[in-house]
């Protein structure tokens, strides 16, 4: 090879498809290999046996191979062979290795003469093979026999393209040449996926069973279906010579005795044979791995590096270190702590960018669905209320002055009512809580009952936490119900309170932009059917434009006297919608008397319910606090008072709005801190203070860190991926690229158009320096004597000087043209390290 790190790559592909196949796994990469290609009986066994020197192939009628046989030839001393499947045994009789196939071929395909992808890999040892990795496939077939599937034929070829599609993949298409070339199944399957003939080397198989007269020179000369790699013939064993056990060492000096003396053949014989054959393959797949080293590095290379992190955990793993164990423990329980608090605080080294999840979500909680749940005013049903509530303090007599009482009255029943949403807050926090867990519990996985015995623990730890932070909860409502404080600052006070008109008061910012978004507006089919449009939400309109460069409005929607409502989803829905309805029953878009907006996530809806509510689109009462029963539904309907009750009600439903604001205000402010403190950050200081005690209360530690038997072998599996990947980088690495190799050469008509050319220079050449060495020297030798400038001697002389000049010119290029075509300019010399029959 001339370079003793290039006689290390076939074995280092071999090793990265045992390391890779032990495992189960390909990593991805498409390992540089040779697939043999051929139909039935085409002679493709023959060749193989005749590489290794020894019958080991199973042989028959119909389909012999049916899986492909991966068959690693590595030059060595001493000759024995290896199957991946059987390791550690050594087979040095070449007929259980036959046997050895056959039954792991049946084991896997069964006896019905099926076929399976899954491949066989054998690794012969042996003084008289030459380095090389080859792929037999099973051939070509056309019919069904006996039990096969009636589509063998599609098995077989679906089989042989997933191999040869592979660009890293040599493909050697097996012709026998006793049929019409045209015909040849292996070529026609080989140009399919190699058009330009880059990666197929021809081999010509029987080319002693030929009719008599006739000859396969110009396929072997490259001329009839010209291949970038050419064609090599070679001569295997007749079926009279396999049943006769015939030596194949015999076979092989037969072979060569053949080409020397077969009259078409004898000029080419020491391109032609089995030994030509093999040196031809190692030195070509040899080139192709150089060729495709880089691309495979930088494979490796991010294979390795996607492996590191995963990795990372498993680097000092000992499983001998009695400590093992309590470090574990340890370990996993910091990293769980540190895990959870990234997760609630957001500093995490990875950040989701799908979905929102932890400390995100629980902030949506707080800030968009806790203050929608807040606001539960029904106008109507309030006014009646407070209107009862005025009258029932009154009793029998007709009062002159608002009464305080109605008004203490109608801010406790409000008080009340935020209870529930405040609980349901809290449920929504701890379910939060919970999934929080259970995400940073995953990294146990390795430990089954460590990840079990965690969730629980911390589990049961925040479900004890629940109980009090809801107590603490209602004690603040108990507190805002106990005193009634109108003289905070922000309460705007009877006199205030009197010259407010809630129907005509104007809005603090009307031209305040809350929400743009994209939404999908509803509508019937026999109307326009549903529309993505680009809305945005102000303090006083909601509108939509056809796109987001807001050019093309489509409608402009007041918020005066709107409402949501919750909208079920359809049948064939996987969108969450909610609907704009007009609370005094007027049409709010064309005839429609509300309109449905969808989202396509849980969280946008509730964003924008938030976004509405800011803007003063409060939801609609809940269905079955609004049910009333008939005699009490017809008088809220048709409901009168005089203009002085009608005054106090309104006074005091502006007290009532004003001081629930504040109230709000400070249930808003105050339900976030005690869920944190209570909750969140007592979760944490847990987790960090307390966890490790309670896991080694729980029971026995041995049991606790026992592995997972999944685990245990994705651990070994990934460590011996990356120890195989981090030894083929550094055996990569030390490979020099600058070995002398032997380029593939253009097909045979450009040699010969190359060829005739060179001699049409050659002969010109010479025919010249034939015609004006002699004209010349003449016509010196004339013009000198007869000018009796120089003597006879000295024109001589000159004239001789100038022959021998042109005749070494000529002679160069008559000598470049008589190169044989396609020689290489620096030819590779290909040595195996032993003695070996080949040679």
């Amino acid at each position: 090879m001339g370079n003793r790190g290039m006689e290390d790559l076939i074995p280092l592909i071999n090793k990265l498809q045992d390391a890779f196949s032990s495992i189960g796994q390909s990593c991805n990469l498409d390992l540089p290999q040779i697939a043999v290609v051929g139909g039935q009986s085409a002679g493709k066994s023959s060749v193989l046996e005749n590489f290794v020197g020894r019958d080991f192939l199973p042989r028959g009628s119909g389909i012999v191979t049916r899986r492909p046989l991966i068959l690693q030839l590595v030059n060595n001393k001493a000759e024995y062979a290896e199957f991946l499947h059987c390791k550690g045994r050594k087979f040095v009789d070449f007929d259980e290795v036959r046997q050895e196939i056959e039954a792991e071929t049946d084991r896997i395909t069964g006896s019905n003469k099926g076929i399976s992808p899954i491949p066989i890999n054998l690794r012969v040892y042996s003084p008289h093979v030459l380095n090389l990795t080859l792929i037999d496939l099973p051939g070509m077939t056309k019919v069904a026999v006996g039990d096969q599937p009636p589509d063998i034929e599609h098995q077989i070829r679906d089989m042989i393209m997933q191999f040869i599609s592979r660009e890293s993949c040599l493909i050697l298409a097996v012709t026998p040449a006793n049929t019409d070339l045209a015909n040849s199944d292996a070529l026609k399957v080989a140009k399919e996926v190699d058009p330009q003939g880059l990666r197929t080397i021809g081999v010509i198989t029987k080319l002693d069973l030929m009719d008599e007269g006739t000859d396969a020179r110009d396929i072997l000369e490259n001329k009839l279906l010209p291949l970038r790699r050419g064609y090599i013939g070679v001569v295997n064993r007749s079926q009279k010579d396999i049943d006769g056990r015939k030596d194949i060492r015999a076979a092989l000096a037969a072979e060569r005795k053949f080409f020397l003396s077969h009259p078409s053949y004898r000029h080419m014989a020491e391109r032609m044979g089995t030994p030509h054959l093999q040196k031809a393959l190692n030195q070509q797949l040899t080139n192709h791995i150089r060729d495709t080293l880089p691309g495979l590095r930088s494979k490796l290379q991010s294979q390795l590096l996607s492996l590191e992190k995963e990795v990372e955990e498993y680097k000092n793993f000992r499983p001998d270190d009695p400590t093992r164990k309590t470090k574990a423990l340890l370990q996993m329980v910091q990293q769980f702590g540190v895990d959870f608090e990234k997760c609630i605080e957001g500093s995490g080294d990875q950040v989701d960018t799908a979905e929102l999840s932890g400390g995100a979500r629980i902030n949506r909680i707080f800030h968009e669905r806790f203050p929608f749940e807040l606001i539960v005013f029904d106008e109507k049903e309030l006014r009646r209320e407070i209107s009862h509530a005025i009258k029932n303090v009154h009793g029998v007599r007709t009062g002159l002055f608002t009464p305080d009482l109605a008004f203490e009255a109608m801010v406790k029943k409000q008080v009340i009512k935020l209870k529930e949403p405040c609980l349901k807050c809290i449920d929504l926090v701890i379910q939060e809580l919970i999934n929080t867990v259970r995400q940073c519990t995953n990294k146990l996985g390795s430990y089954p009952r460590l990840r079990e015995e965690t969730e629980r623990i911390v589990t049961t730890y925040v479900r004890e936490r629940e109980n009090k932070t809801k107590d603490q909860v209602l004690l603040l409502i108990d507190i805002e119900l106990s005193y009634i404080n109108t003289n905070h600052e922000d309460f705007i006070g009877f006199a205030n309170a009197q010259q407010r008109n809630i129907v005509n008061k104007k809005r603090a910012i009307p031209n305040q932009v809350i929400r743009k978004g994209w939404l999908t507006l509803n509508i019937s089919i026999m109307k326009g059917g549903s529309k993505e449009y680009w809305f945005i939400l102000t303090a006083e309109s909601l509108s939509w434009y056809k796109d987001e460069e807001e050019k093309e409005k489509k409608y402009m929607l007041p918020l005066d006297n709107l409402k949501l409502r919750d909208v079920e989803k359809g049948f064939m829905s996987t969108k969450h919608i909610f609907a704009i309805f007009n609370t005094e029953q007027r049409n709010v878009y064309k005839d429609l008397r509300q309109i449905e907006l969808a989202c396509d996530l849980q969280e946008d809806m509730d964003s924008w319910k938030a976004s509405f509510l800011r803007a003063g689109v409060y939801p609609e009462k809940d269905q079955h606090n609004k049910t009333r029963n008939s005699e009490e539904a017809a008088p809220a309907d048709t409901f009168s008072m005089d203009p002085q009750l009608e005054r106090q009600v309104e006074t005091i439903r502006n007290l009532v709005d004003s001081y629930i604001g504040i109230v709000n205000k400070t249930i808003r402010d105050l339900m976030p801190k005690t869920i944190m403190h209570l909750m969140i950050n007592g979760a944490k200081d847990f987790i960090h203070s307390e966890l490790l005690a309670y896991l080694y209360s729980s029971g026995d530690q041995n049991s606790l860190m026992e592995e997972s038997a999944d685990q245990a072998q994705r651990r070994d599996e990934m460590l011996r991926m990356y120890h195989a990947i981090k030894e083929a980088l550094s055996i990569i690495g030390d490979i020099s690229t600058s070995t002398v190799s032997t380029p593939a050469p253009p097909p045979s008509r450009l040699f010969s158009r190359s060829l005739i050319s060179t001699h049409f220079l050659s002969c010109s050449l010479v025919s010249l320096h034939l015609f004006w060495s002699h004209r010349f020297s003449f016509f010196i030798f004339s013009h000198l004597f007869s000018s009796s400038v120089l003597t006879y001697p000295f024109s001589f002389i000159i004239s001789l000087w100038l022959w021998v000049c042109l005749t070494f010119v000529s002679h160069y290029f008559s000598s470049y043209s008589r190169r044989p075509p396609g020689a290489p300019n620096r030819p590779t010399i290909i040595r195996p390290a032993e003695p070996s029959l080949l040679d």
